[in-house]
C-alpha cells in the first residue's frame, strides 16, 4: 500500500512541478497565478507520455487521465485556500470556540481525504491502461525530470558536510 501512496505521489508531484516555483511567486494573490505552473507541469508530463506510450490512442488516454488529476489538483488547491479563509475569520473572532475550529478542521480533512481518494482512483486507472514497462518507462522519466527541479542536499556530493 505505501509503494501505492508513493507512486500516487510521485505522479503528482511530477505534474504539478512547476507548482512550488509559483509559491514563491505570489503566493496569497489569488488562484490564478497556479494555473501556469499546472498547465506547465501537464505539459512536460504529457511530453514524457509521448515519448514513453507508443500506442498514440493510449497515450491519448493516459493524457486525459493526467488532466483530470491536474483538475483535482486545482480545485483542491482552491478548497485549501477555501479553509484558511474560514481559519483566518475565526481567528480574528475573538469569541469563536475550539469547537467551531476543530468543526472546520474534521471538514478540511474530510475534504482533502476525498479529493486524495478521487486522485489515487485516477492513478489507478492509468496504471490499469500502461504496461508494466510503459509505467516504469513513465515513472522513471518522470523521476528524471522532477529532479531538475529539486534541491541539491549537501553532503551528497561526495565532498565535505
Amino acid at each position: 500500500m505505501r509503494n501505492a501512496w508513493m507512486l500516487m505521489l510521485t505522479l503528482v508531484a511530477t505534474t504539478l512541478v512547476a507548482g512550488g516555483c509559483a509559491r514563491q511567486h505570489g503566493y496569497g494573490t489569488g488562484g490564478s497565478y497556479r494555473e501556469p505552473a499546472f498547465a506547465r507541469g501537464l505539459a512536460e508530463t504529457n511530453e514524457l507520455v509521448d515519448l514513453t506510450v507508443k500506442d498514440p490512442e493510449k497515450a491519448k488516454q493516459a493524457k486525459a487521465i493526467l488532466q483530470d488529476i491536474v483538475n483535482e489538483s486545482a480545485q483542491s488547491f482552491k478548497k485549501t485556500r477555501d479553509y484558511d479563509q474560514k481559519f483566518y475569520a475565526l481567528n480574528a473572532n475573538y469569541e469563536a470556540t475550539p469547537d467551531q475550529f476543530m468543526k472546520v478542521l474534521d471538514e478540511q480533512n474530510n475534504e482533502r481525504m476525498a479529493s486524495e481518494t478521487r486522485i489515487l482512483g485516477l492513478r489507478f486507472k492509468l496504471k490499469a491502461l500502461l504496461t508494466a514497462q510503459e509505467w516504469k518507462d513513465l515513472t522513471d522519466a518522470m523521476d528524471k525530470r522532477r529532479s531538475r527541479y529539486m534541491p541539491k542536499k549537501e553532503g551528497m556530493s561526495g565532498g565535505a558536510p
